[in-house]
């Protein structure tokens, strides 16, 4: 079809009805602004765009990095679960790595979104970094230290709102889970540390450092039946939350360690903290002055931690249950000194086993001592100290695990090996003795020889050894006492509730 030019108004026509119709509008503008607030406005447009908007399907769940002043547990557990899906296509990240750390830290440094699949569920994180127009302070759970903060960081969840309810019940959870098992792959263990006793009046204070010690259950020399026992009795606490949370008990565990020195108890302490990735806390009871410093303590120990009191039979002298004694007067009236020590055993034996027992989850006491007769009988009873751990002098088992770890020595029928286990059998000797001889060469024979020689010397002056006369003879009290000493040397008591 043919248009003809002669029907299209010229431009003058055009550009006219153009600056009429833009004239209008402007004076429509004008009289809004001078009669109309802009917060009615505002409300209008808001109307239009919610009526007018095309329909979508999605929800969104906001996780933001803080809860008020405290931080929010969902955002560190996303942070970490999606640091393990970071794809290659990200363009800017924040690494750091700390003493010891297992690998590096990963976090992200601008806005990304990362797509995840959960049960067949497409869904979609949207990391958000924003400069905050005004700072904000915060405390730092680790230190509580208030930090002063000029960003905001949050996550933002998308999917489709048909599956708000698995996202919420499964999806959630499970990425808390996930996160938490990630970071006890990638957990060092601490030990921590009163951090000035003269300051304790004012501020309770942990110092902590990473625990360097070496020690696991592989390369410690105690009786296999002692180390099975209590490896199994340690799976079967950490796994027992909801029992304990069904039966109404507090989820901790105490451990009573005793035996002479150098027998491995701190190394056992160590090996535990290894093996189950939970914090040391070393508490020395000669800096705690009043109960109440005790159960400060007990506020700022974490979860999942160990609470190690070594040597309860010698640290300090524990006033009864009423407290240190008091004097009277020829009226009757009761002084006590001004200077007295205000820590008791009622104070002690509540921290470990009573109300306060209950402030934190999945924490283990440990008591060490060199003589369990020494301690007051309410530390041992039931529900205080639940299995009594006698470290007991080396065996001849111990022995082969210390030749293989220190001298890679497993020929058992290496030729110092039968004397060496025969003299062993019959004297005591501690672990850390011998483990001190086989340091001393790197010449696996040079090593063993010089145990020998050791254990000699050692049995011509040791008042408890069996000599060989005794043991051919075999009539004899001494012998039979002996080799009773050596068969509960291993024993684990476990206290029943």
């Amino acid at each position: 079809m043919a248009v003809s030019f002669s029907s299209i108004p010229p431009a003058s026509t055009i550009f006219g009805a153009y600056a009429s119709v833009s004239a209008f509008i402007m004076l429509i503008q004008t009289m809004l602004n001078q009669f109309v607030p802009r917060q009615v406005q505002q409300y209008v447009l808001n109307m239009i765009h919610h009526y007018f908007r095309p329909r979508t399907n999605n929800a969104t769940i906001v996780v933001e990095e803080r809860d008020g002043m405290s931080g929010n547990e969902v955002y560190t557990a996303a942070e970490t679960y999606l640091c393990t899906k970071i794809r290659p296509n990200i363009e800017r990240l924040k690494i750091s790595k700390r003493h010891k750390d297992v690998g590096v830290n990963i976090k992200f440094a601008q806005c990304e979104k990362i797509a995840d699949f959960y049960d067949g569920v497409e869904l979609e994180w949207r990391f958000v970094h924003e400069e905050r127009k005004k700072t904000s302070k915060v405390i730092d759970e680790d230190t509580d230290n208030v930090l002063i903060e000029s960003e905001k960081r949050y996550f933002e969840l998308c999917f489709d709102k048909k599956y708000k309810e698995m996202v919420l019940d499964y999806y959630i959870p499970f990425v808390l889970e996930r996160a938490k098992v990630i970071k006890a792959e990638k957990k060092v263990v601490k030990l921590h540390t009163l951090a000035c006793a003269a300051s304790y009046s004012s501020s309770i204070v942990w110092d902590s450092i990473n625990l360097e010690h070496p020690s696991t259950f592989d390369t410690l020399a105690m009786d296999p039946g002692m180390k099975k026992s209590i490896i199994e009795d340690l799976n079967r606490f950490v796994r027992r939350k909801e029992f304990y949370r069904k039966v109404g008990r507090a989820w901790k565990r105490g451990y009573l360690l005793y035996g002479p020195p150098g027998t491995g108890k701190s190394s056992l302490i160590a090996a535990i903290a290894n093996y189950l990735k939970f914090d040391i806390y070393d508490l020395e009871l000669t800096n705690v002055k009043r109960d109440s410093d005790l159960r400060k303590l007990l506020l700022r120990t974490a979860n999942r931690s160990i609470l190690v009191i070594e040597d309860i039979d010698c640290t300090v002298e524990l006033p009864d249950r009423k407290g240190p004694s008091a004097s009277t007067d020829g009226l009757g009236h009761c002084h006590r000194p001004r200077d007295h020590q205000q820590f008791t055993l009622s104070g002690l034996l509540n921290f470990i086993d009573g109300l306060w027992s209950s402030c934190g989850d999945e924490r283990i006491i440990i008591f060490t001592t060199n003589n369990k007769d020494k301690l007051d009988p309410a530390l041992l009873r039931p529900g205080r100290m639940d299995m009594h751990i006698h470290m007991s002098y080396l065996m001849p088992d111990g022995f082969k695990l210390l030749a293989s770890t220190y001298l890679n020595v497993h020929d058992p029928d290496h030729p110092c090996f039968l004397e060496i286990e025969d003299m062993i059998n019959n004297m005591q000797v501690t672990p850390a003795e011998v483990a001190e001889e086989l340091m001393k060469s790197d010449d696996a024979d040079v090593a063993l020889d010089g145990l020998v020689n050791f254990l000699r010397c050692k049995k011509k002056t040791d008042p408890n050894a069996v000599t060989e006369k005794q043991i051919d003879d075999g009539d004899g009290d001494d012998d039979r006492k002996a080799k009773e000493v050596m068969a509960d040397d291993s024993d684990i008591e476990l206290v029943t509730h």
